[in-house]
């Protein structure tokens, strides 16, 4: 049988980079087995938002965008950082109307995942929205450029499992969203 599970004891940490988005930290802790110190990297950002805004006609709005880690264009749903200041529905709010144009009324929380807690210090919230509607045109910033698509929901599972979406927050918001649908 196994023993349970003890936290670690953090003894220090020092940041060894800031890369605007994320600050990398080295941190030292001391295990709760041996009692030995060991270092580890933990990035430290700001807490991030997914919504998946869906229209009256139960169409699940989508942006095509380039990203840079994979260097692929990637279908996903809005989302980004929650600024300072800024609750996470509003960020969720403010990030669909910037990146597709829709305008979301209400905003229905589908939980908090934790994106890596192997290294990662963040939360991202998830939220559906419900009755999207198209407002403006998209603004951008200078740095991504998203096209939208909408997409018939009864298709979203199918483009999961095919891995068409295949960005791991994205896709752990969509399930999410699916399962709770089902209830």
């Amino acid at each position: 049988m196994s023993k349970p599970v003890k936290p670690w004891v953090r003894k220090s940490m020092r940041q060894i980079a800031d890369c605007r988005v994320l600050r990398v930290h080295e941190a030292t802790s001391v295990s709760p087995e041996s009692g030995k110190e060991h270092k580890f990297y933990v990035m430290e950002t700001a807490d991030w938002v997914n919504v998946v805004p869906v229209t009256a006609a139960n169409e699940l709005v989508c942006i095509r965008q380039f990203r840079h880690g994979s260097e692929e264009i990637t279908l996903e749903i809005p989302g980004g950082i929650v600024d300072p200041g800024e609750e996470a529905a509003e960020s969720a709010a403010r990030e669909c109307l910037e990146e597709t144009g829709y305008e979301t009324d209400e905003l229905i929380s589908l939980g908090v995942l934790i994106p890596n807690p192997a290294i990662f210090t963040n939360k991202l919230y998830t939220f559906v929205a419900p009755n999207a509607k198209l407002v403006k045109d998209v603004s951008n910033t200078p740095t991504e450029h998203t096209e939208v698509q909408l997409i018939p929901m009864e298709q979203v599972a199918d483009l999961l499992v095919a891995g068409e979406i295949d960005h791991a927050l994205v896709t752990a918001t969509l399930w999410r969203m699916l399962y709770f649908l089902k209830r």
